[in-house]
């Protein structure tokens, strides 16, 4: 049954069209990801979805009585009310409801009617009915959990909501659509704001949601966990595909060779019958046949098949780096506090050549300060950090724009943080970041949020050093983007140390994780799965401690859903259970498989070679040989660390149950 139906549409902004005649639905229990580059309609098809704004042609129905919850990417309003209100106060009806009990109790107060006391009793009754079964279905423990599985603790409840941040009130904004269950929720980038503990809760919430969802998110592991239908911005309009991000990316591929296929075969036949045309066009024993095959011509040309514009993404490969010393940190009693609240309190770490150390915890809990103190982009207040000889720091800022300025173009602000690049070179990493032609020349006042994180990007690989300290580098950008940046970082061999709520980013880039928690930092050797298992469990525990020892198990499968009446419930979850199963089985084996192949690869050319610098020939060319040297370490360090990539997920698949028949 569909729930939306949006036929024929058209809307456009400044001259430029977003949907041409573009139709879509959405159906009952449909999971649908929509995707495409920054700029192309996501965030304003959602907007045409929930009525916030109307197509300029064409329609969008909505099933009677339909119940959307919209979560935008930013709050036009702070709110007037407190946190935990705010969120009880979106169970269906129930403003309407109070509302109405208020009303009817003052008419039973000032009437002296008997009959009409009797009518106005009996309402009353009625709507204490109504508002029992509310909070038996909407239970004030539901709202709780989701609010501490947000990262809000139970002090926080009884707090305006004018007194927190943004990014705050829109994790208030989610926990009241979440409590709310809506026919259809439509998100639109919801782990934005939120740091990887809350991404960690708000995945396992929504593996149970048992109603339709609309999903925009440029994380591609959190869009694979929760659709099951792709809905594509393609340059030949919005296209439809089932399965989730993986399956689509497939489905294009072949989509688009098929075209290519069936585009050059057309060409050829066409060539054909041109030459048949021009060699006997003028002999009247073929002159027939050759008008015929000119027609034939013209209908060909007339259908030709018209191949998509390819839709340029970050391409971009590191050179080798500058070798630094071991440890390239060593971090002794560290501390900084604003105020009187300390952040971090003797912090003792060490970070060693290749380390791609993942910096998790909650938001405000000291992350983003860390990366400040460890790139000294804040005064050291207790302890120290020093740095290896040859240790070069690369530092990006989550709030990028500090370090813009807004009257340069896109080609000065890059040029000004290249390091003695010429500037067809500086050129060539701006087109690396998709600004080529014209756009270099763009000040960067002008550009949208995801143009400006990716000229902060370009200024930082444009001389990137050795050591890279990265802030959210995945925000505003696309999934394909994000993905992009994720494989070009896989080709640098220096350190990393980065915050990401970002999954994808996160797991496949990180082989160790640092844990910021309580003031402390606490190292994970393991791999950023065993963290988040880890955490999961802690989250379970904390929420039951807040929630206190009455309360039932707090799991997001417990706080989604009123209990199940009968068994059927268990059974769809335990059928969605395996079809999950099966999608990560499915996933990791194309990884190990990639992994295997990139292996054998650099096996192959590290095989090739030590055979030539086995050859004494080759150092009568001292610089042919140097480089051979140097590539051959490269290759080294490449490889083993495939080898470690490899050896993480092979472990990963092996500790998945096999799927039952």
């Amino acid at each position: 049954m569909s729930l939306i139906v949006v036929q024929d549409l058209k809307l456009g902004f400044h001259g430029r069209p977003l949907f041409d005649g573009d139709s879509m639905t959405v159906e009952r229990r449909d999971r649908l990801g929509v995707v495409g580059l920054n700029g192309s309609g996501k965030s304003t098809l959602l907007k045409l979805l929930v009525g916030s704004l109307e197509p300029e042609t064409g329609q969008v129905i909505r099933s009677k009585g339909l119940r959307l919850g919209y979560l935008p990417q930013e709050l036009s309003h702070k709110g007037d009310k407190r946190l935990f209100a705010s969120v009880m106060d979106c169970a269906p009806r129930r403003a309407q409801l109070e509302e109405r009990l208020e009303a009817v109790s003052s008419e039973l107060e000032q009437t002296g009617d008997t009959g009409e006391q009797m009518a106005l009793a009996g309402e009353l009754a009625d709507l204490h009915a109504e508002l029992t079964d509310l909070d038996r279905d909407f239970a004030p423990h539901h709202a709780a959990r989701i609010l501490l599985g947000l990262g809000f603790s139970a002090g926080e409840f009884a707090r305006p909501l004018e007194e927190y941040s943004g990014g705050w009130r829109m994790r208030a904004a989610l926990a009241g659509l979440l409590f709310q269950q809506p026919d259809v929720l439509v998100l639109d980038e919801p782990t934005n704001h939120l740091d990887l503990p809350s991404v960690n809760w708000l995945n396992r919430f929504l593996d149970n949601y048992g109603h339709s969802m609309v999903l925009v998110c440029h994380d591609r592991e959190f869009l694979n966990r929760h659709v099951n239908r792709i809905v594509s911005f393609e340059a030949e309009g919005l296209r439809s595909y089932t399965g989730d991000y993986e399956s689509y990316r497939e489905q294009r591929r072949a989509e688009l060779k098929t075209l290519e296929n069936r585009a050059r075969r057309d060409e050829h036949r066409r060539k054909e019958l041109e030459a048949f045309v021009t060699r006997f066009k003028a002999k009247a024993s073929k002159a027939r046949q050759a008008q015929s095959k000119a027609r034939l011509i013209e209908k060909m040309q007339a259908g030709q098949v018209e191949l998509p514009r390819l839709q340029k993404s970050i391409r971009l490969r590191f050179k080798p780096t500058e070798r630094a010393g071991d440890p390239v940190l060593e971090i002794e009693s560290l501390g900084h506090s604003y105020g009187d609240r300390h952040v971090l309190k003797g912090v003792d770490l060490t970070v060693r050549p290749g380390d791609r150390i993942a910096i998790c915890g909650q938001n405000g809990a000291g992350k983003t300060t860390l990366l400040k103190l460890l790139a000294g982009e804040l005064p050291l207040e207790q302890g120290r950090v020093r740095a290896a000889a040859g240790v070069r720091k690369s530092y990006f800022a989550q709030h990028h724009t500090e370090v813009l300025d807004p009257a340069r173009t896109v080609l000065e602000e890059v040029w000004r943080a290249a390091d003695g690049l010429s500037q067809s070179e500086v050129r060539g990493i701006c087109g690396a970041f998709l600004f080529s032609g014209d756009d270099v020349d763009k000040r960067i006042g002008v550009l949208s949020g995801g143009e400006q994180t990716r000229v902060a990007l370009a200024r930082l690989l444009a001389h990137p050093g050795n050591l890279l300290l990265l802030d959210e580098p995945t925000n505003h950008l696309d999934t394909v983007s994000a993905e992009k940046l994720t494989d070009s970082l896989l080709t640098y061999d220096g350190t990393i140390l980065f915050v990401s709520h970002n999954l994808d980013f996160a797991r496949r880039l990180s082989n160790k994780v640092w844990d910021v928690r309580g003031g402390s930092v606490v190292e994970h050797p393991g791999s950023l799965s065993d963290y988040l298992e880890r955490l999961s469990a802690l989250q379970d525990e904390q929420a039951a401690s807040e929630l206190g020892p009455g309360s039932r198990a707090a799991t997001p499968s417990a706080s989604s859903a009123p209990p199940a009446k009968d068994g059927k419930a268990a059974r769809v979850a335990a059928r969605k259970q395996e079809r999950d199963r099966k999608k990560e089985r499915a996933r990791l084996s194309r990884e190990v498989a990639s992994h295997e192949e990139q292996v054998a690869a650099l096996e192959e050319e590290q095989q090739r070679l030590e055979t030539l610098l086995a050859d004494a020939a080759v150092y009568e060319d001292r610089l042919r040989a140097a480089e051979l040297g140097e590539r051959h370490q490269q290759v080294a360090r490449e490889l083993a660390r495939a080898l470690l990539q490899w050896e993480t997920l092979s472990a990963r698949l092996s500790e998945l149950p096999e799927s039952t028949p």
